[in-house]
């Protein structure tokens, strides 16, 4: 069963709502590889494939590439793989889904309707033909049941038991972005932690990279921009309307432009610098102005 997402749902937030790359994210030999799950929303897509913890994918998510989950694999309908979908521990495979590949399972397999899969598949464990129902929608069922009853103890050990499987953080894609080595385009916010190695272009409403990281790309928002200590960014850093924030130890090799540009004084940067308002060396960053 999927860890982490029926806990940020019941707690009354999109586990979606900005592009997510927790510390030590990386992008090796096009497959984006995580500690944790991996959650994408639907309609998106993903140009690579995937390897994390649990794998859930919204309806008409496209990847390029396999899945490998550790755990438990669900992709609601319509969703499109181009490669293998691999799981050790259960599936749900929604109607209409497409497998360019082959379905391996190590758990149980839940499968819906004429769904499409090119090389086969197989399970360890029991086989059911029927439609899954939605991820999120089964997990919210389940739990007013509980509350209906008055299981409210049995309810929070549910929620519990969620949220504590793993004690890494969830990789999120947002509804609709589209993720490849070219670009990762969301119209959300966007956090990239620590140690983390991408290639692309990052392009969100505003960016915050973690420290030690290196992106092999430019970062474009339309607010604010924070690079961390020690990040390297292999292009350009710039922001329509919000200011940009050039952390202790941190290499920029192009251009930076912002409303504000605040640079450390140990920071790098290797092309030129355009501030609309004013650019300053400061060693407190994200210190607000006075």
């Amino acid at each position: 069963m999927p860890v982490g997402l029926l806990g940020t749902v019941v707690l009354g937030s999109d586990p979606l709502d900005r592009l997510r790359l927790p510390d030590g994210t990386t992008v090796e030999e096009h497959d984006l590889v995580a500690d944790g799950d991996v959650l994408v929303g639907g309609q998106s897509t993903v140009e690579f494939g995937v390897r994390g913890q649990n794998v859930v994918a919204g309806e008409r998510a496209r990847f390029g590439g396999d899945i490998e989950a550790e755990g438990d694999c669900r992709l609601d309908m319509w969703c499109d793989v181009a490669g293998n979908v691999l799981a050790g521990g259960d599936a749900y495979i929604g109607e209409r889904v497409h497998v360019g590949g082959r379905l391996v399972v190590g758990g149980d397999l839940d499968i819906g309707d004429d769904v499409d899969i090119e090389e086969g598949f197989e399970a360890n464990g029991w086989i059911v033909i029927r439609n899954p129902m939605p991820t999120v929608v089964f997990f919210m069922a389940y739990l007013a049941q509980l509350l209906r009853l008055g299981e409210e103890a049995e309810a929070q050990e549910l929620i519990d038991d969620l949220t504590d499987d793993t004690e890494a953080e969830p990789v999120t894609v947002p509804r609709s972005a589209h993720v490849s080595d070219d670009a990762w385009r969301v119209s959300t916010p966007a956090d990239i932690g620590d140690e983390c190695r991408l290639h692309g272009n990052v392009r969100a409403t505003e960016i915050e990279v973690g420290a030690e990281s290196n992106l092999f790309g430019s970062l474009r928002a339309q607010e604010d921009v924070v690079v961390g200590r020690g990040t390297k960014v292999h292009g350009d850093v710039t922001t329509r309307g919000g200011d940009v924030y050039v952390r202790e130890g941190a290499l920029i090799l192009g251009d930076v432009s912002g409303q504000r540009v605040v640079v450390h004084p140990d920071a790098d940067v290797d092309g030129g610098i355009r501030a609309r308002d004013e650019m300053s060396l400061d060693r407190d960053p994200t210190r607000d102005p006075e």
